[in-house]
């Protein structure tokens, strides 16, 4: 482009408002880099788009109305106004649209406000549509981030309460606890077990044995008192178990006041023994 042509103003709100094709829009951009006249021009009408943008309540606009404003816009920008379309006079300055076939007459020069006035509705619109979509979108993320939110304060409420009731189970007085091993694959025999009672100073002692194993023939259990003070152990009645494994010894004969550091059994011939015959199978202090 030379100097001498310049982009129209109508033309250059369009520009500022984002409203001209792609092929329009390239045309100014790479005119206003190289004439500081529109450039000059574009930053006023920018200016202006934004104070008039300012000034208005905003309030998001229905589909309709966009579809009405973007067909006017299209509608303003190719009609020409017929007192604009006389013949210039030789040696007069020039300005050419987009397409620079035609030129016209430069008109005495107007204030920037009542230029751009004319676009002012226009832009405000633009500018609460662009509004309205950044409201919408700052809503729609907003609930997102609120379903979020809600969705994890409900799975906190749900540990809260299955802690509680995990603590009231494990303090309530009524609850039953049991104690889980694992069961044997094969049967195993119960273990023999002896329970004495015995009183030094009177010497009387009562043995009560259980699941006690049956004895080969000609042999008896013996019972053995080991005393405190190193002494030999004491022979304190033999005994054999009946077909339960169950035995005892009553009140055998022992002297009085031997302090018993422990209770021994073993297996003896029959009629037993005075010397305990090894090992010891059961033993208990």
């Amino acid at each position: 482009m030379s100097a001498t042509r310049h982009i129209e103003q109508e033309d250059l709100a369009l520009f500022a408002m984002q409203l001209l094709s792609t092929d329009e829009s390239a045309t100014v951009t790479s005119h206003v880099e190289h004439c500081a006249e529109c450039r000059q021009l574009l930053a006023e009408v920018q200016g202006e788009l934004a104070v008039y943008a300012h000034t208005v309540d905003i309030h998001p606009p229905s589909a309709q109305a966009r579809e009405r404003l973007m067909k006017q816009v299209a509608r303003e920008k190719k009609e020409v106004p017929i007192e604009r379309a006389s013949t210039p006079e030789a040696g007069s300055g020039y300005k050419t649209g987009l397409g620079g076939s035609s030129t016209v007459q430069d008109e005495p020069k107007q204030s920037f406000g009542s230029r751009i006035f004319p676009w002012a509705g226009w832009a405000v619109a633009a500018g609460l549509t662009v509004a309205a979509g950044n409201l919408y979108r700052e809503r729609e993320v907003m609930r997102s981030t609120l379903v979020r939110q809600a969705g994890q304060m409900d799975l906190l409420t749900a540990d809260v309460a299955s802690a509680q009731q995990v603590m009231d189970a494990l303090t309530d007085r009524t609850a039953k606890h049991v104690m889980l091993t694992k069961a044997p694959t094969t049967p195993t025999p119960p273990i023999p077990q002896g329970r004495a009672t015995y009183v030094p100073e009177k010497g009387t002692l009562i043995f009560l044995a259980s699941n006690m194993e049956p004895l080969q023939p000609n042999k008896v259990y013996e019972l053995w008192l080991i005393p405190a003070d190193g002494r030999n152990p004491i022979p304190a009645g033999t005994f054999h178990p009946d077909d339960r494994g169950n035995a005892s010894v009553i009140l055998p004969p022992l002297p009085r006041r031997i302090e018993a550091k422990a209770f021994g059994v073993t297996v003896e011939d029959e009629g037993g023994s005075q010397t305990p015959t090894l090992p010891i199978i059961m033993a208990g202090s």
